[in-house]
């Protein structure tokens, strides 16, 4: 029971990564249409940034966080406007072309400036805390909380904003948006930095659990396309559905079975689910 209660600890806090990385990549996707293969990357870049606010410039840990998720949604929003609002009118494959070409210029920029070592964060939040029989980090429970925090803060932006009903148009039709006068330009890279830091955020929030390296944002980056698909393409619910229940089902799999089974455990349930659900769990036909 106690190694059951520790991986579902263990699978929550990585839902809750999971979560907010596919939420940033199905938040672009859903009202912009743009595969951003680099998201993972920019995960990455958020880590370092993250990483060096802390050690370099001795900031507190969650003004790093907080310095790492402006900076990189300024990024993501240069990125919107120089890279992909120009294909807006090319074919659909430009974007998928770009998108990998954004890719290998952030991988390749990272092992040139950072190096191709592993870097730890200095101790923070390693507090133990015990109940019900088992032992996590300080850390843990606050990936947990404050991942809690930013869906619900993203979900009342949406849903209770004037920007955030101007995103909502925009993603359901966005000619009739255009014609109401919404700016769509403007929306486009409001979506891509709010997308861009939500990664930010995870990154930051991971960083000390983890290791910070220039290939980090691989496999987050191929789960979130899991993820999303999983859920629905362009569903804010499916991201964090699916986010929560690929990290439960890895660390259940890795607590009873093996660590090195987890690629399996991610596409194995994609495809189980998606025999029985082609549009995924919130998905529209």
């Amino acid at each position: 029971m106690t190694l059951f209660l520790q991986q579902i600890i263990n699978g929550i806090m990585l839902g809750s990564v999971y979560s907010l990385v596919a939420l940033g990549l199905t938040l672009i996707y859903g009202i912009l249409h743009i595969p951003n293969f680099a998201h993972g990357h920019m995960y990455m870049f958020a880590a370092y940034v993250t990483f060096f606010l802390v050690t370099i410039f001795h900031f507190n840990y969650w003004v790093a966080i907080a310095g790492a998720m402006i900076t990189m949604a300024a990024f993501g929003a240069l990125a919107e406007r120089l890279v992909y609002r120009p294909l807006r009118r090319a074919p659909e494959i430009n974007y998928f072309i770009a998108a990998i070409g954004l890719l290998m210029i952030l991988e390749s920029g990272a092992y040139i400036l950072f190096g191709p070592s592993s870097r730890q964060f200095p101790p923070i939040h390693e507090q133990l805390l015990t109940f019900f029989g088992i032992t996590v980090t300080l850390q843990r429970i606050l990936v947990i909380a404050c991942t809690a925090i930013l869906i619900l803060l993203l979900q009342l932006f949406i849903k209770k904003t004037t920007v955030g009903a101007t995103i909502e148009a925009v993603a359901q039709n966005r000619q009739g948006a255009q014609l109401v006068g919404i700016n769509i330009n403007r929306v486009a890279t409001m979506t891509f930095a709010i997308g861009t830091a939500l990664g930010a955020a995870a990154a930051g929030l991971i960083g000390p659990v983890s290791w910070v390296y220039p290939t980090m944002g691989n496999m987050p980056n191929l789960k979130a396309f899991v993820i999303i698909i999983l859920g629905g393409m362009g569903s804010l619910p499916g991201a964090v559905l699916g986010g929560y229940l690929l990290g439960l089902l890895e660390a259940l799999g890795a607590g009873y079975i093996s660590a090195n089974y987890e690629p399996l455990f991610a596409f194995g349930i994609l495809i189980i689910i998606l025999a029985f659900k082609p549009t995924g769990l919130f998905g529209k036909n």
